[in-house]
């Protein structure tokens, strides 16, 4: 039998739409609704359209479907690392939460630096994602004009703010790094160090949380702070505790801004010899993987960072369909995990 006879696909070779249309012997419009599922289409012609489509291998342009029907399936979610196992937990939660119901997340990774979050902005928001998530609430005056009048629906996440329009999912860093520091002061230390890297917002708040315990016990001494503009990694932990063990000998406890350097803190006391935690008391913070097998374990704060993704999409859902999200600010809190580091 004599194969008929196509018109030829444009120039790039992308089956279109018209194409199923052709094959398939019905009207565009009767593809695109067999497609989406729609339960108006006759079955006989849907059945038709979608042998079409999987015969011609026919894959829909969600920016043509976006321009036809004035409404993008694609949602914005700025992050500022994807290195950070925190945030591929968030990012995993929020895909789970947005995909079945017909979003798309479209990753933009900031890397700390305002300008990059700038420039990700200018790119995405002319095509009117559906929503945007974003991490935290520092970010340049540009970028916060930028997504204020781009009419996008938006929710912050992993921190709070009861300011009047804004929506957002997370819990308090400041209450977080004051209660580890609090842990610590329980245990019977005096002489509690704070190790930082990065010093992004979130680590700078669990730094004020640590401060304000230590004050509030008439314990705080600034020198015994020792905070790194590095990225967190385990090596950068090693190197801390050991600088902040030669300036201050006389300490008995660390609080380590993340668990992937309090890991190195660790893995340097053991090198050392410094015994864990009957020296020196050892504690992190997100309870990342591999922190409960540490010898000794690690004591660390669990951060809710799956339910922050899924309770951030969740409400960003209900704004991308115009309906009321109440409460505008879900504070999800932190759990104390206490392990044998401490």
């Amino acid at each position: 039998m004599t194969e008929p006879l196509r018109r030829p696909r444009r120039s790039s070779g992308r089956t279109t739409l018209a194409d199923v249309a052709r094959d398939a012997g019905v009207s565009p419009i009767t593809v695109s609704r067999a497609l989406r599922g729609e339960r108006s289409v006759d079955p006989v012609l849907a059945q038709r359209a979608r042998a079409a489509a999987d015969a011609l291998g026919y894959v829909p342009d969600p920016a043509a479907r976006a321009l036809a029907s004035q409404r993008s399936s694609q949602v914005l979610v700025l992050v500022p690392l994807l290195s950070n196992t925190l945030f591929v937990d968030l990012l995993e939660a929020v895909h789970r939460t947005l995909f079945p119901a017909g979003y798309r997340p479209l990753i933009g990774v900031t890397h700390y630096d305002a300008a990059e979050e700038e420039l990700l902005l200018n790119t995405y928001l002319p095509h009117r994602p559906a929503g945007l998530l974003v991490t935290g609430f520092d970010r340049s005056e540009t970028a916060r004009q930028l997504i204020a009048h781009s009419g996008v629906p938006c929710v912050h996440l992993m921190e709070t703010s009861r300011a009047e329009g804004v929506h957002c999912v997370g819990f308090s860093q400041v209450d977080a790094g004051a209660a580890i520091t609090r842990h610590l002061l329980d245990r019977g230390r005096r002489r509690i160090a704070f190790c930082a890297a990065q010093l992004d917002p979130r680590t700078l708040q669990r730094g004020e949380g640590y401060r304000r315990c230590l004050r509030e016990a008439g314990l705080y001494d600034p020198a015994l702070e020792l905070l790194s503009p590095e990225r967190s990694s385990i090596s950068l932990g090693a190197r801390l505790f050991e600088d902040m063990l030669r300036r201050m000998p006389d300490i008995d406890a660390i609080f380590f801004c993340n668990d992937d350097i309090a890991q190195g803190g660790l893995l340097a006391a053991n090198r050392l010899q410094v015994a864990v935690p009957q020296r020196i008391a050892v504690a992190g913070f997100n309870d990342l993987a591999g922190s409960d097998q540490m010898v000794p374990p690690l004591t660390t704060v669990r951060t809710p960072r799956g339910e922050v993704g899924r309770a951030g999409a969740a409400m960003l859902l209900g704004l991308m369909e115009g309906e009321p999200v109440q409460p505008s600010c879900v504070t999800l809190g932190y759990e104390l995990v206490v392990r044998g580091s401490t």
